[in-house]
């Protein structure tokens, strides 16, 4: 009997005694903090959270496979550098190095795990030089310099056709673009320009031949489309100019510039070109401001201002219809 009250005097005090020792333990567990047999210190944990398009793939945490498949969250981790790959069958691979820190979440949850065969399709049915897309109307646009043809087929690769021709004498094309109608596209060189019609457009008023702008005194550096589809907006080595996109147009200079190699954007939305140009400082030297120049005024007023020939017809201004 004596004995008996012994050992259970003995199993209690050990139970208490593993109580004390363990209650520590238990605390900061319950408080997110985790023995550190390196530092012999209780230290805050922190998480990693990984999140993969598509989800489901593997994680490996310092080369080891956990349970979870992504998205999952990894707890209970020492302040550190761990290595995470993540597979996924069919897929690419994704490897990097994740800081965890006290107390904070890591995210990785912006890995796009991609196709080892990705689908990949095949737009052209003929040769070209380049392109253009147009997200709006679902359609690419194909420029041909050898053969002087400009295709045109939708974002599915269907009807591929020819819209039209460039003109033979045009050798060197440094720049395109399609008019925001659809109707027309402009190719352009150092010195002459060339509005282009597509052979499927409705307005029997334009001239079913291109037409030419000629630059003989100035070097083109861009060209840009007015959003009303008929204004020509021309950044040239010494001027920015708008010119109509007609037979005998001349245009009008609305900013002379300092230097010639000028930079520039177009906003169609907002009709709107940004430039750069260079200024001389009182020491000298030279610095570039940028330039913001609305062209949104009234056209009929822009249209007046544009100089003619003695004796040329003026047509009246025009709106033309969505196809």
């Amino acid at each position: 009997m004596y004995a008996f009250q012994k050992i259970r005097s003995f199993l209690f005090y050990l139970s208490v005694f593993l109580f004390f020792i363990g209650l520590p333990f238990i605390l900061s567990f319950a408080l997110g903090y985790k023995f550190n047999t390196h530092t012999l210190k209780f230290v805050k944990t922190g998480l990693i959270f990984v999140k993969t398009q598509p989800a489901g793939a593997k994680i490996y945490l310092n080369g080891k496979l956990i349970a979870e498949r992504s998205p999952a969250s990894m707890q209970e981790l020492l302040p550190g550098a761990y290595k995470v790959t993540l597979e996924l069958a069919q897929h690419y691979p994704w490897k990097g190095q994740v800081e965890v820190e006290a107390g904070k979440v890591s995210r990785v949850d912006k890995v796009i795990l991609f196709p080892v065969r990705p689908n990949l399709q095949q737009l052209n049915q003929e040769k070209f030089s380049s392109f253009r897309i147009d997200t709006e109307k679902k359609v690419v646009y194909y420029l041909d310099q050898e053969k002087k043809v400009v295709y045109r087929s939708n974002l599915d690769a269907n009807n591929f056709e020819d819209i039209a021709s460039l003109p033979d004498k045009f050798s060197q094309v440094n720049g395109w673009e399609v008019s925001l109608d659809k109707r027309k596209l402009f190719i352009f060189n150092h010195h002459q320009i060339s509005v282009i019609f597509f052979d499927t457009q409705i307005d029997y008023e334009y001239s079913a031949t291109a037409v030419f702008l000629d630059y003989p005194q100035e070097k083109i550096i861009d060209v840009f489309w007015h959003s009303d589809s008929y204004h020509l907006v021309v950044l040239t080595d010494k001027h920015v100019q708008v010119i109509e996109s007609r037979l005998g147009a001349l245009p009008i200079n609305l900013v002379e510039l300092n230097k010639g190699g000028s930079a520039a954007f177009y906003d169609t939305k907002e009709d709107a070109l940004y430039f750069s140009d260079s200024q001389r400082s009182p020491d000298g030297s030279f610095y570039n401001n940028l330039y913001k120049l609305e062209l949104s005024a009234n056209l009929y007023l822009l249209e007046r201002l544009i100089a003619q020939p003695f004796g040329a017809v003026k047509p009246a201004p025009k709106e033309w219809p969505d196809e």
